[in-house]
């Protein structure tokens, strides 16, 4: 009987086609371990084929951009995090797509994240260059010049999203719940304490060693962020009512690679 075996290593795709099935016999011996072992292996042919995916090199055109929705783009996002969780990424082309973006950006979303280096934002939603705005702070709160980058994000540049993306075992929400007091750290975990006032309805230890109330904080600083948003950004309020954005949230699994949609 013929058999394929299939693998992958270093990009290349391997195949294997048993000719003659092995007969193996060992023979040893309980009084001597050294007694020598006689070995008939199989012989087989192996084929390596280049299966390579071509790589992309195209860039997001203001045609395509414009034919989007706030909608789509949730669902091509939700779509590359399970490329990524099932690594199977795309593979793209760098060098070529900056060179094809040269001459203008029309990116799908403008993401706000944490500044941890464990949350890749790009490679989380299987996207590349001029795919995605995205703004980082600790604790991926919002400021004035943040509120600035999102309003230049989606009313010049023409995103249709904005997601504010909170995470697992963030330092800034347990630096935050435990009030940290650190140089310029402290004016900074202000923004996030309101996210820890309102999440005293916590039934459990309500400490930064506790990898639950830590995700509950995290989930509310997500959310708290998009009501400052819509309350300090009148541009992207009314872009919200008018169906033109959506401002949503999320919260990125580092355990999993899954993000959760809120």
């Amino acid at each position: 009987m013929i058999s394929e075996i299939y693998g992958e290593y270093a990009g290349l795709r391997i195949r294997q086609i048993p000719v003659i099935a092995g007969i193996i016999i060992l023979i040893s011996s309980c009084q001597n371990a050294n007694t020598p072992v006689n070995t008939y292996g199989a012989s087989a042919d192996t084929v390596i084929e280049l299966h390579q995916k071509p790589l992309r090199e195209k860039v997001l055109t203001a045609a395509e951009q414009r034919a989007l929705t706030p909608d789509l783009v949730i669902q091509r996002l939700k779509e590359g995090n399970k490329r990524y969780v099932e690594n199977d990424l795309t593979a793209r082309d760098h060098s070529v797509m900056v060179r094809n973006a040269l001459k203008g950006q029309y990116p799908k979303a403008v993401v706000i994240s944490c500044l941890d280096s464990r949350v890749p934002v790009a490679d989380i939603f299987d996207k590349g260059i001029g795919d995605l705005f995205v703004g980082r702070v600790a604790g991926n709160f919002v400021n004035e010049d943040l509120l600035g980058s999102i309003e230049y994000g989606c009313k010049v540049s023409g995103a249709k999203l904005v997601l504010i993306i909170g995470h697992e075992s963030c330092g800034a929400i347990k630096a935050a719940i435990d009030d940290v007091k650190m140089g310029n750290i402290t004016a900074m975990l202000k923004k996030i304490k309101p996210a820890v006032a309102i999440s005293r309805d916590f039934r459990g230890e309500k400490t930064a060693k506790n990898d639950k109330f830590v995700e509950y904080v995290a989930k509310n600083n997500v959310l708290q962020t998009i009501e400052t948003i819509r309350a300090k950004s009148p541009i992207l309020k009314e872009m919200e009512a008018k169906g033109e954005i959506k401002i949503v949230g999320a919260y990125y699994e580092l355990s999993t690679g899954i993000v959760q949609f809120l």
